[in-house]
C-alpha cells in the first residue's frame, strides 16, 4: 500500500479510537492540513498511488471521501472521514487498541479476583490512557507481577531474610533482571490503587521481601538486645544487624519509636544513645522479615510501654506507617504517631498536596488506627518530610 496513505489511515484510525472512547467529540477526518503532502505533490504516480490506496479503503466500507467541487474525474480528494474503525483496522492489517484491551483482559482473567485494582487498570486502557507508562501491549508485565507478589507471599523464608530479588527473578522467570523491570506494576498491584504516588523501587521490592543487597537493621539506644550469639547493650551511636540474628529485648525501655529515614535516624541515634530507649530505622517501607523482627521484639515489652512511629507527613508516610502498625497490632501493642500531626509541622515547612494525595493520606492513617489524625488531615492538605523538623 502506498506509504503516505498508511501514515494518514493509521492517524485517522487513533483519532477515531479517541472518538470511539469518548476523549474527542468531533468526527475523525483528515482535511487540508493532514493532506497537504499529497494535495501539494507534483508528481502524478505519487499522487494517483495515494488515492488509489484511499478508494481501496473507501470500498472496504472504512471511509468516505470528498472530493474538490467541481467537473471532470480528476478532482482531488478534499476531505477523508472515518465511517468504522474496525473496517479501517482490518483494511490495515493493524489491530484496535479495542482489540488489544480485550486480549489483554483475556491473559489476565485469573487475576483479577486477587487484585481487583486490574479493574481500575482496564479501565484506564479502555480510555486510551496508559498506566505508569504501560499500556494493554504489555499485559504479560501485570500477570508477571502478580506472580511475583503470590511466589513471595507464599515463600516462608521472606519471614526470616530478605531473598536476593536477582536470584528469585531468575529461578521465576530465567531472567535475572525481570522483576526490576516489573516494579511499576508491582507498585500499583500492592498500593491497590491507580492513582497512589509512585514509589522508589526499593521500598516496592521491600515490601514484599526482595532486595538488591543486604540492608541490616539499625537499632539504637541504652538497651540490651538478645542476638542469636550474643545479649549486649547496643554501641554507641547505634548498632546494625541482620533481622533474623535479632531475637528479643531484655529490660523495659521508655519507649520504642520507629524512624522511617536514614538523617532522622541518625540524628536521633546520637541525640539519644544514652537514653533508656529503643530507637527502630525502618528504611523506608520495612520487609516482611524487619516486621518479623520487629514483633519478636515488642513481644518482650511491657503492656503499656509507649511504641510510637516518626515518618514523613505524605502519601508514603503514612503507607509505612500503616505497615508498621500492623506489625505492631500482631504483637499485641497500638502503634501511636510521633511528630505526624499538622500541628507539628512549621507553616514555612510545608509544601501544598498535590492531587488526590491527601485522600490517600487520610486513608492510610485511619488504616493505622490513628483516626483522629485522620480526621486533622483533612482539614491540612499540605505534605513535609521529616527532615525539616529541628
Amino acid at each position: 500500500m502506498d506509504a503516505l496513505a498508511t501514515m494518514l489511515l493509521t492517524k485517522l484510525l487513533a483519532t477515531g479510537e479517541m472518538v470511539s472512547a469518548g476523549r474527542r467529540t468531533r468526527a475523525a477526518s483528515l482535511t487540508g492540513s493532514a493532506l497537504k503532502p499529497y494535495s501539494e505533490s507534483r508528481h502524478l504516480l505519487e499522487r494517483e498511488s495515494f488515492e488509489a490506496a484511499v478508494r481501496a479503503a473507501a470500498d472496504a466500507g472504512a471511509v468516505a471521501l470528498e472530493y474538490e467541487k467541481g467537473l471532470g474525474s480528476d478532482r482531488p480528494i478534499v476531505r477523508i472521514t472515518l465511517l468504522d474503525v474496525d473496517a479501517l483496522a482490518i483494511f490495515l492489517g493493524q489491530p484496535t487498541r479495542h482489540s488489544i484491551a480485550a486480549q489483554a483482559r483475556a491473559s489476565l482473567a485469573g487475576w483479577f479476583e486477587t487484585f481487583p485494582v486490574l479493574e481500575s487498570v482496564f479501565s484506564r486502557w479502555e480510555s486510551l490512557y496508559k498506566v505508569r507508562g504501560i499500556g494493554p501491549e504489555r499485559a504479560m508485565d501485570w500477570a508477571d507481577a502478580a506472580a511475583v507478589i503470590v511466589h513471595m507471599t507464599h515463600d516462608t523464608r521472606v519471614r526470616e531474610e530478605d531473598l536476593p530479588i536477582r536470584e528469585v527473578s531468575a529461578k521465576l522467570f530465567l531472567d535475572s533482571k525481570r522483576i526490576e523491570q516489573l516494579t511499576a506494576p508491582l507498585d500499583v498491584l500492592l498500593s491497590g490503587d491507580i492513582e497512589a504516588e509512585p514509589r522508589v523501587p526499593s521500598d516496592v521490592w521491600a515490601e514484599v521481601g526482595l532486595r538488591r543487597e543486604d540492608q541490616p537493621v539499625r537499632l539504637a539506644g541504652a538497651v540490651v538486645v538478645r542476638r542469636q550469639r550474643v545479649s549486649a547493650l547496643l554501641d554507641t551511636p547505634y548498632g546494625a544487624f541482620p533481622a533474623p540474628t535479632v531475637l528479643g529485648i531484655d529490660g523495659a525501655p521508655a519507649f520504642v519509636l520507629t524512624i522511617e529515614n536514614q538523617t532522622t535516624f541518625y540524628s536521633e541515634a546520637k541525640r539519644r544513645a544514652d537514653d533508656n530507649v529503643l530507637l527502630i530505622y525502618t528504611a523506608g517501607m520495612p520487609s516482611p522479615a524487619w516486621r518479623a523482627m520487629y514483633e519478636r521484639l515488642l513481644a518482650d515489652l511491657p503492656s503499656g510501654t509507649p511504641v510510637l512511629h516518626w515518618g514523613d507527613v505524605d502519601e508514603g508516610g503514612f503507607r509505612i506507617a500503616a505497615n508498621v502498625a500492623e506489625a505492631a497490632r500482631r504483637a499485641g501493642h497500638v502503634l501511636q504517631p510521633y511528630r505526624m500531626s499538622p500541628a507539628d509541622i512549621p507553616e514555612d515547612r510545608r509544601r501544598p498536596v498535590a492531587g488526590g494525595q491527601a485522600g490517600r493520606m487520610r486513608a492510610f492513617a485511619a488504616k493505622a488506627g490513628w483516626a483522629e489524625l485522620a480526621v486533622v488531615l483533612a482539614e491540612s492538605e499540605f505534605t513535609a518530610e521529616q527532615e525539616v523538623l529541628d
